[in-house]
């Protein structure tokens, strides 16, 4: 049995930097041995939830711009699972929620910087999945409820995004986090140990500098996705928290 994670995507540059949560993630890929992963990017936006259905290789896709040349060299030529696809599909479809497949996007670095780092050799099956920015939380949880029992397959879901993400209020080169981007990741942290779901769902009327942390929710959502994904006999866990820039939180979650 694997768990459901949340794991900051963080910069592109995540693939080729060598930082203490490269180093972390390198780890959790030694704790963590699925057969197959279904990951949720937010940088995949679409109003029906998306299903990357397909056996052969993805494309890697370079959705950035401005970074060394190195890390648009990299390649993760990772396969899909139209079985795995099907399977998830199915269990959306019985709870109701409308899908749809698509048989020829990559995987964007939302996806394939962290895998990089995890699972170098890109010998497991991936499943990527797009998201909804626009659901409330409590729809985004009900995605996740819907694949709780994946990871007793070994099927590893993970949402990737950020808990603190405003480009806007980033301090290139700050190594110290600001206290507001604090704040906010204590708020959540601690409402998650409480097991409050009903104050996460209203994070943006209760948690401290929501607005500033969330100014759009494409990067938070995966947080909900992840948190029902995981079984709910176990205890959510932090399994990394630092911060780059001064305001990019590296925050992730084992549920």
């Amino acid at each position: 049995m694997v768990p459901a994670l949340f794991l900051a995507h963080g910069s592109p540059m995540l693939a080729i930097e060598d930082t203490v949560y490269s180093g972390f993630l390198n780890t959790l890929s030694r704790q963590v041995q699925p057969k197959a992963i279904v990951i949720f990017t937010a940088h995949w936006e679409s109003e029906v939830l998306t299903i990357s259905s397909l056996d052969g290789t993805y494309d890697t896709i370079y959705d950035f711009g401005g970074f060394p040349d190195a890390l648009y060299q990299i390649k993760y030529p990772a396969k899909g699972s139209t079985t795995i696809a099907s399977k998830v599909e199915e269990r959306f479809q019985q709870q109701g929620i409308p899908v749809k497949k698509d048989t020829s996007r990559g995987l964007d670095h939302g996806s394939w910087t962290l895998l990089y780092r995890m699972y170098p050799k890109a010998d497991i099956p991936v499943v990527q999945i797009s998201v909804h920015p626009y659901l409330p939380p409590d729809k985004q949880f009900r995605i996740g409820e819907c694949l709780r029992e994946l990871g007793e397959e070994d099927i590893l879901v993970i949402g990737s995004g950020v808990t603190v993400h405003n480009l806007r209020m980033i301090h290139w080169g700050q190594s110290a986090p600001e206290p507001w981007a604090i704040a906010f990741d204590d708020w959540l942290i601690d409402k998650v140990e409480k097991r409050d779901l009903e104050s996460l769902f209203n994070y943006e009327k209760l948690a401290p500098y929501a607005r500033q942390a969330v100014p759009r929710p494409e990067h938070f959502v995966p947080f909900f996705i992840a948190m029902g994904s995981g079984n709910p006999q176990n205890t959510p866990k932090v399994i990394h928290r630092s911060y780059d820039h001064g305001t990019l939180s590296y925050l992730s979650y084992q549920f």
